[in-house]
């Protein structure tokens, strides 16, 4: 009896090690066969990291050739790798990225250089007894300043790799140099292919289709934005307007993509890429409308005033369901205004998306925010008079928070829209296109007269402002006459 249970033991020991191991080879064929999906979609996301790809083996080809080629590898020897590693780590997706990183590399490889040469000098005239202790002493003072100048905020932002290799090339100079008769040469061979592999990794970055980080922060702050705006437009009905629709409309919006509700969620954890970004940005070269000292800053500051407007819509989705529970009469003194100040707010932060985008002042959306203040300082009043009536305020808060919240947020987008003013006069923005310019011709327009029969259309045909200075001169708007239809 007993040996029947450890037989059966130890069949079902065997058969739990063969299901895990079949699990785990379907499991690996299942990745495998995955992988070509990943790849098309990562491709069809961003077709600019294929291209970046062959970007980053065209350059490791290039340098490859000093350790190829017999004449360039008599020049330079074994130092060639260095510029083939240079290039490994100093290639990034941005033109800021990889221009940052090679000045980094270069600057610190040379300062640090000519410190461990100077170091190692100095070494050798105490002797060789002590050489080493001196070295040494070195090594110890540079590593334990450079390590803490790295905690400082602004080093650390910008400087943290150049720090980084200047500990690393200080300390294999000064370590090296005990053991190497010709320092000199090793320095300049390592400096010169480092040199090329970072000027290498710049010339590609820059003139075969370049990523430029400054222009992905401007994308990804105006598309926060963006997000913001659709959450906003939707908001008013999707709010109140869920007990007036019937159960055939409610399966109709079922249907409808809602994920405008959740993609605001995005912009909270955004902070750290638009950092990076901006510090990236910095390092660049003027290029097409953004000038060499781009206010960069100012993109972080609406980066953050959209961040804050992103929480407090964040509190505003939790209570979209909460409205059903309101009495009837307190919701519809709020609803008109409540969806009023959130489609104008949104308004208000498309357009000023677009004025990000397209670099242009957001005249549009002056009116916008103003029309939102005008509602939110009405519903103020409203809730004032509602709150003396009723007395039961628990039954009126879920509504009157929502309230509350749009309030503030009116309060955020105009910040927001101050914001993107100030980064149009410090960019110095463009007017946007005038109606004029944009206005389609029209043809087969035949005076109006009074014995016209049939529908017809007045068209006024809008013009520059007559009463500024450079169009004083103009004439007035005319009237034409019909279409014929």
């Amino acid at each position: 009896m007993e040996i029947g249970i450890g037989g059966d033991e130890k069949v079902g020991f065997f058969t739990r090690c063969m299901q895990r191991v079949e699990a785990f080879f379907v499991c690996a064929i299942e990745s495998i066969a995955g992988v070509p999906k990943k790849v098309k979609k990562i491709g069809q996301d961003d077709p600019r990291r294929i291209i970046h790809s062959f970007k980053v083996g065209l350059a490791l080809s290039l340098v490859s050739l000093f350790y190829y080629c017999t004449p360039l590898y008599g020049g330079f020897g074994m130092s060639a790798m260095w510029a083939v590693l240079t290039v490994v780590v100093v290639f990034e997706y941005t033109v800021g990225a990889t221009l940052g990183k090679g000045l980094n590399r270069a600057l610190a490889t040379l300062l640090a250089g000519a410190l461990g040469v100077g170091a190692q000098h100095l070494a050798s005239l105490s002797g060789e007894r002590g050489e080493p202790i001196i070295l040494g002493a070195f090594v110890f003072l540079i590593a334990v300043s450079s390590t803490f100048a790295r905690f400082f905020p602004g080093i650390k932002a910008r400087y943290d790799y150049g720090v980084l290799i200047f500990i690393l090339t200080f300390s294999l100079v000064a370590v090296s140099g005990y053991r190497v008769n010709d320092l000199v040469e090793m320095a300049h061979q390592r400096l010169s292919t480092i040199a090329i592999g970072s000027s290498t990794c710049v010339f590609i970055s820059i003139f075969i289709c370049p990523v430029w980080a400054g222009q992905e922060l401007q994308e990804l702050v105006a598309l926060n934005i963006e997000k913001l705006a659709k959450f906003l437009e939707g908001f008013g009905a999707e709010c109140f307007n869920k007990e007036e629709e019937g159960r055939d409309q409610k399966a109709d919006v079922a249907k409808v993509d809602k994920s405008f509700l959740q993609a605001y969620k995005s912009i909270l954890n955004s902070k750290s890429s638009e950092e990076a970004l901006a510090n990236f940005a910095r390092w660049e070269p003027g290029h097409g409308r953004f000038r060499f000292r781009h206010p960069w800053d100012q993109y972080l500051k609406i980066g953050a005033l959209a961040c804050q407007c992103a929480c407090s819509i964040d509190a505003l989705n939790s209570y979209i369901s909460s409205t059903t529970q309101t009495p009837v009469e307190f919701q519809e003194r709020i609803k008109d205004a409540c969806t009023k100040m959130s489609s104008e707010s949104g308004k208000a932060l498309t357009e000023l998306a677009l004025a990000i985008r397209m670099m242009t002042k957001p005249v549009a959306a002056a009116a916008h925010v103003a029309s939102a203040k005008t509602t939110a300082a009405n519903l103020k009043a409203t809730l004032k008079i509602t709150s003396s009536e009723i007395t039961v305020i628990l039954e009126i808060l879920p509504a009157a928070t929502i309230a509350s919240l749009l309030v503030e947020i009116v309060a955020q987008t105009e910040k927001l829209a101050e914001a993107v003013d100030e980064l149009g006069r410090k960019a110095k923005f463009k007017n946007p296109a005038t109606v004029t310019e944009r206005m389609p011709s029209f043809h087969r327009i035949k005076p109006l007269s009074d014995d016209v029969d049939g529908p017809h259309v007045l068209i006024t045909v809008l013009g520059p402002n007559s009463d500024s200075p450079e169009n004083a001169g103009l004439k007035k708007p005319k009237k034409y006459g019909h279409i014929d239809m």
